[in-house]
């Protein structure tokens, strides 16, 4: 009988689908089966790749120190972890150690032998291991754990994976695991790095014990880690909260509280454009412009559902408008009032504030929202997860003829608005239902979803699946955009939603006379301002186009009496609008030259005697690029010019 190993013999495949299903090279096939093989290259090859590390990770690390009990070892983008229970905290020179253990186990070239167990014998063998026996007894309800603990039980059989040494054929190790493995332990060569230990709850509950994790990286070659080592050294220059310091941009005061960003004028600046230029598109587009308050009663959101489906996401109720007489009774009872963490309530009520006609409709509601939730604190990270956040949302209300079109029209608003800040690289994702997590009838989602899925192939995109990944309301399209290193970060969604239209009881009178319902799109195209005011700033390391820069231009005289011509320069500058300034400090102009490229101002305007005399300015750019003797009146008119068209301007300009 043919196996895995006699049907493939490219050393680059490292499993099989056996009708449907990932398996072993080993895995013995008929004559009836449908066989694909698994690069090692593909999304799933590298998964096994990475999870077959993570299983050598906690070999070296019991082999180090046996009493070190195992938590659960799966794949993560880019890499893998596992979880112990160690007696200390892992140590840098721990890591170490543990890196040259799981270097002797790969060149030992230990088979991965998968057995099935049953449930006694499992726990027989895994006597020591008290995770893995707490993971045995979710077998069958595996998939409530999430995919991280089907990792370990989630196949339809319970099974044990032995490390088995190819000469002596001894077992070396084994752990409770789904699988499938690589074949050996040399398939994982020597692209391969340790990255960090952290804690972490085991099965992510506050209420269990605090873990060790020591995080990794697995590809299949060398020169795949270190370009991926590369990316991340670039990422770490780009990291917006380093530079958000470095810039002088924004910062979270410990009097404030954990996740509550505050803007300083550099940011605040930076921010102000961002908005504005939406603002200013919304109005383009059709939109109508609302206003929210911060906080709700709580039957806001009782009738909403968010209580039901997101109370832990929200900050606890605040009791008030309870009134006591002299002796403490209570003669008025209080009400629970919420922070709000969303708006979409509130345009629903501005929607029913008086009748409605289908010539109204599309009815597009947009505000910069800002809304609060209780993120917990380990998950927050500078302004990509924040506690307070201003979405700019907006809810558009359509008459079921209305729906493919209207969602056509602002995917393609989203598009060209994104192109504008400069993200011109995007996917798309389709968010489906949770059957366990959702609203509304089976037959309402799967109109839904078909007509999402319709528009995101109309557009020629690609599209890619997110199944049970929609809200609870309905599904939606989610735009993927690649910033300049290749990240990808999920920006815009649109959503359907045919439940809040049903709990709020909206109407509108439609053409023939009778009451209809609205269908219900939400729609967030930046998705908060504070995330994507970091994204911007990784994606341009700092160095924002002329439009968005906080200070667009600075002088810098040659000598201190050249400071009042190029004062007279930048009054015309700022007369159009332009954010510019003279250095007249005391530092000697070298020392100004440096600063400020340090703080990636787009244009430095140098002027000595020469381009007095000539009534000119000296160009210097961000990458040291001159143009010299450029006639103030040009020189005004190419950096407007550049700001109006959102130019990313970094050198000499040729032409």
């Amino acid at each position: 009988m043919a196996d895995g190993f006699s049907l493939f013999t490219d050393r680059s495949i490292v499993a099989i689908r056996l009708n449907g299903e990932l398996r072993d090279l080993a895995t013995e096939v008929t004559d009836t089966d449908t066989v694909e093989p698994v690069s090692i290259e593909s999304e799933d090859g590298l998964n096994i790749l990475r999870h077959s590390a993570a299983h050598v990770l906690a070999q070296a690390v019991q082999r180090i120190n046996p009493e070190t009990t195992l938590g659960i070892g799966p794949p993560i983008t880019d890499g893998f972890y596992y979880d112990f229970d160690p007696a200390e905290p892992f140590t840098p020179e721990d890591l170490k150690a543990i890196s040259a253990e799981m270097q002797k186990i790969v060149k030992q070239g230990q088979r991965f032998v998968r057995r099935v167990v049953t449930e006694d014998e499992a726990r027989a063998e895994l006597a020591n291991e008290p995770y893995k026996l707490e993971l045995i007894g979710l077998k069958g309800g595996a998939a409530e754990g999430g995919d991280n603990e089907n990792v370990e039980v989630g196949g339809a059989e319970l099974t044990i994976y032995d490390n088995v040494d190819p000469k002596t054929g001894e077992v070396c190790w084994k752990d409770l695991c789904r699988g499938p493995h690589v074949p050996s332990t040399r398939v994982i060569g020597n692209g391969w790095a340790l990255m960090r230990s952290a804690g972490a709850y085991w099965r992510g509950s506050e209420a269990n014990p605090m873990l060790q994790r020591i995080y990794g990286t697995a590809w299949p070659t060398k020169d795949e880690l270190r370009a991926y080592q590369t990316r991340l050294e670039e990422a770490a220059k780009r990291d917006h909260r380093k530079l958000g310091v470095e810039l002088d941009l924004f910062s979270f005061p410990d009097e404030i509280g954990s996740g509550l960003a505050v803007f300083h004028p550099k940011g605040g600046i930076i921010r102000h454009e961002i908005e504005n230029y939406m603002r200013t598109e919304l109005l383009k587009n059709g939109y109508e412009v609302v206003n929210s308050p911060h906080i709700t009663k709580g039957s806001l959101f009782e009738t909403s559902q968010h209580l039901n489906w997101y109370k832990d996401g929200m900050f606890p109720a605040m009791h008030l408008d309870e009134v006591k007489d002299a002796d403490g009774n209570v003669t008025k009872q209080g009400q629970d009032y919420y922070l709000k963490p969303m708006n979409c309530p509130f345009h629903n009520l501005i929607f029913r504030a008086r009748a409605r006609s289908y010539r109204e409709l599309p009815l597009r509601l947009a505000e910069f929202g800002t809304v609060y939730r209780y993120e917990k604190s380990g998950t927050l990270s500078g302004l990509t997860r924040v506690r307070g956040l201003t979405q700019d949302d907006a809810h558009i209300y359509v008459t079921d003829e209305q729906v493919k079109g209207e969602i056509k029209k602002q995917l393609e608003f989203v598009f060209d608005t994104l192109r504008a800040y400069g993200l011109n690289d995007f996917y798309l994702e389709l968010s489906t239902r949770d059957p366990e997590k959702s609203v509304g009838t089976e037959a309402q989602w799967a109109d839904a979803e078909q007509t999402l899925r319709e528009i995101g192939e109309e557009s020629g995109l690609e599209l890619v699946a997110d199944p049970g990944g929609a809200a609870f309301y309905g599904p939606k399209i989610s735009v993927q955009a690649r910033d300049a290193i290749g990240r990808t970060w999920q920006l815009s969604t649109v959503q359907l939603d045919f439940n809040q239209p049903a709990l709020f009881e909206l109407e509108y009178a439609a053409a023939d006379g009778t009451r209809k319902q609205p269908v219900m799109i939400h729609r967030a195209l930046l998705g908060s301002v504070e995330r994507f005011f970091a994204i911007l700033l990784e994606h341009y390391a700092g160095a924002f186009p002329v439009w968005l820069s906080p200070t667009q231009v600075v002088g810098i005289p040659v000598a201190e009496q050249y400071g009042p011509y190029l004062d007279d320069v930048i009054a015309q500058l700022r007369a159009r609008g332009v954010r510019a300034e003279v250095d007249h400090s005391d530092d000697r102009m070298p020392k100004k030259i440096r600063t400020h490229t340090k703080s990636k101002i787009p244009f430095q305007l140098i002027a000595g005697e020469e381009d007095r005399a000539a009534g000119a300015v000296s160009f210097r750019f961000r990458d040291g690029t001159q143009l010299n003797g450029v006639p103030v009146s040009e020189a005004i008119e190419r950096i407007v010019g550049s700001i109006e068209s959102h130019e990313q301007v970094s050198t000499a300009w040729t032409a």
